[in-house]
């Protein structure tokens, strides 16, 4: 949601940018600004992206608002199929998106695409049996003749405003659900990687969806402020840095909204002396440098208890020494950052970290890869006896660089965990099931693994941190997301006998 440096449409090296998708076709905007978006394994820029004013997305709210009696009074058996059907063609044709995020804006490795669709997928998989969630509840005689019930209705018009590193899987995380529950939608993608949620809003639209129920703008601040704060959007949902989300909850809840933002994370690996460290090992670097670590997931800062960490640290470079980067089209590992300030921003914080008297194990500023030298490359980074002072254990770095802190004891990384200001994510690497069941009881953080280094949930539970890594009260997806994306009413009704008469003034009792 950073301000992009625009031009006029005029002077745009592409003949069309990439668009909007407003009721079921492109929708070209009003075409004043726009951006480069580039494609990070060559510097080059791929195409341009449209990025809506003001009116744009107020084109994109007054389609979803219309859209949405008839969607909210589409059959739930109706809504699920359609569902279904975009699952099935998803399935078969996922790869088509996987080389749209690889390809040409984001740079991931096309493995790593591919595994944030399937996982996206689980949610569409989770919405097609939205029936059994939203049904309500009675109560029969409640009293005498008395029945009460629940029914859960959608709210209207949403808005869901995803990230750049996980441009199919985060805006999945929250439709398949806001659709299945009645809502229309107004998906505001990141501006690095546009083109990913035009794909999807087409397949939507292959499947049966109705033209203006799921709707995109492209853009930056501007069209997010207008989101956030539109009249005819009731909820919105969020995926990106701590001090975004705490602004676009702030300012959405101000503006009478739903708002669930998920920020930043520090996420911690603590490994205790009784872990197979070789397990440990491999998942450090796998939770370390997946999607070149930006990932909200990723595990940046490891604390080795005890005597461990030398060993432990030889294991991880050993690890290291066999990665590849470079183009994720090729056969390689990592590919490149998404930015080539995003790219630079990373690099600063290993020179500060080297400053501070971090002993720089591995370095990824010196990295050769297999791609153009034009790349946005920063290759795996490996920083040790780190202490929590420093700024590369404090901020979110966001990127390729692991963090290796020393603990005396169990004790003593818990309360370095807990002290921390993010709880996201965590995990501990241990045999002893005892240490295992007290760290889960008494860590601060929202998702937690055991010997399992990147705990995201199954689509069936619900993501979400705790602490500065999530504001408001809802996590994403699951029963929190089919909540956060309905509002029940409560129906209390008697069928009188038609000889039951008279009048009675005193306060209704139960009997």
């Amino acid at each position: 949601m950073t301000t992009t440096d625009t031009t006029t449409a005029a002077s745009t090296t592409a003949s069309t940018p990439v668009s909007h998708w407003v009721n079921g076709q492109p929708y070209a905007g009003n075409a004043e600004r726009s951006a480069e978006v580039f494609n990070p394994a060559t510097g080059q820029v791929s195409s341009r992206v449209a990025l809506a004013g003001a009116e744009d997305v107020e084109h994109a709210v007054a389609a979803a608002t219309a859209a949405f009696p008839a969607w909210r009074d589409t059959s739930l058996a109706k809504r699920t199929a359609i569902l279904f059907t975009f699952r099935e063609l998803l399935n078969a044709r996922k790869h088509e998106l996987a080389e749209i995020i690889t390809a040409a804006e984001h740079g991931k490795v096309l493995s790593d695409a591919l595994g944030e669709i399937t996982r996206g997928q689980e949610v569409v998989e989770f919405a097609c049996g939205i029936a059994d969630l939203v049904k309500g509840g009675m109560t029969e005689n409640a009293s005498t003749n008395v029945d009460v019930y629940s029914v859960n209705h959608p709210l209207g018009p949403v808005a869901i405003i995803s990230p750049f590193n996980f441009p199919a899987m985060v805006p999945m995380w929250f439709f398949p659900l806001a659709l299945a529950t009645g809502n229309t939608v107004v998906l505001k993608p990141s501006e690095k990687d546009p083109s990913a949620s035009l794909w999807l809003a087409e397949l939507l639209g292959e499947a049966g969806l109705p033209d203006g129920v799921f709707n995109v703008v492209q853009g930056d601040k501007v069209a997010v402020d207008s989101l956030l704060t539109h009249s005819d959007i009731k909820a919105v949902s969020f995926v990106g840095s701590t001090p975004i989300a705490r602004y676009v909850y702030e300012t959405a809840t101000a503006a009478g909204k739903r708002v669930q933002a998920l920020g930043g994370a520090k996420n911690h690996m603590l490994v205790l002396p009784d872990a197979d460290l070789d397990l440990a090992a491999d998942a450090a670097v796998n939770a370390g440098f997946g999607s070149a670590g930006e990932r909200c997931m990723a595990i940046s800062a490891l604390v080795a208890v005890g005597p461990v960490g030398d060993e432990l640290v030889a294991k991880i470079t050993e690890r290291m020494n066999n990665l590849t980067v470079g183009d994720g089209r090729r056969n390689c590992d990592m590919g490149p950052l998404v930015t080539k300030d995003h790219r630079d921003k990373v690099a600063s914080y290993i020179d500060a970290g080297e400053r501070d008297g971090a002993v720089v194990v591995a370095d990824g500023r010196t990295v050769t890869p297999n791609g153009d030298e034009a790349g946005f490359w920063l290759g795996p980074t490996l920083l040790d006896q780190v202490t929590p002072g420093m700024s590369v254990y404090t901020d979110e770095i966001f990127g390729p660089v692991l963090s290796v802190l020393r603990a005396d004891t169990y004790e003593e990384g818990l309360e370095l965990i807990n002290s921390n200001p993010y709880g996201n994510g965590t995990a501990i690497f241990t045999n002893d099931g005892g240490a295992a069941r007290r760290f889960r009881d008494e860590v601060q953080v929202g998702m937690v693994g055991v010997n399992v280094p990147i705990p995201v949930p199954v689509a069936y539970y619900s993501f979400g941190g705790w602490k500065s890594s999530l504001f408001g009260d809802a996590h994403a997806y699951g029963h929190h997301g089919v909540s956060f994306y309905t509002r029940t009413k409560v129906v209390t009704e008697r069928w009188l006998d038609p000889s039951h008469g008279g009048i009675n003034l005193g306060f209704p009792q139960n009997d």
